[in-house]
């Protein structure tokens, strides 16, 4: 099994779509992360968690699932990296495979130490591109070989049809 542990403001800092958006709404930014981070999670197989500091969310450590994807907000005295370093160490074993997404140097370094693997922020972005662009082209071809109707009809006959299904006359 393949888990990617994600760095949520590391990321959100890097992109350079979501760091615009947090500096609106910081909200905003992490559900689109979160968003993304499911359809990556949908498409890759892998089992997606997303770790955020809980210094911009005050409280104790809170875990939820959005979208099938696991979402930690730290305890208050602890950073995403203690968390991701403790997730990574907990998580590993002969059958997983751990990815760390984080652009913090140092971060990539530790986690490296414990035999998960680092992705930069940058890296996952590109990654991230080319499985929207896969999904899109897979969507496409679906619905470029699905048959409109059982009946063969011509473009005209369709468009009139279509008019009628729409109430037009």
């Amino acid at each position: 099994m393949d888990i990617l542990i994600v760095d949520g403001y590391n990321i959100i800092g890097a992109w350079p779509s979501l760091r615009e958006l947090k500096s609106k709404d910081l909200s905003s930014a992490r559900d689109l992360l979160i968003e993304k981070m499911a359809e990556y999670q949908a498409y890759t197989g892998y089992r997606v968690i997303i770790v955020f500091d809980a210094h911009l969310v005050k409280g104790i450590e809170k875990k939820n699932h959005k979208h099938k994807v696991e979402v930690i907000f730290t305890k208050g005295n602890e950073t995403a990296d203690e968390h991701i370093e403790k997730l990574a160490k907990q998580l590993n074993n002969i059958k997983t495979q751990i990815h760390v997404a984080t652009s913090d140097y140092t971060e990539q370094w530790a986690i490296f130490g414990q035999g998960a693997l680092r992705k930069s922020a940058r890296e996952l972005l590109n990654e991230m591109g080319s499985v929207e662009k896969r999904i899109e082209n897979k969507v496409k071809k679906t619905v470029e070989k699905k048959p409109a109707s059982k009946i063969q009809l011509s473009n005209e006959v369709a468009e009139i049809f279509e008019k009628w299904r729409r109430g037009q006359q």
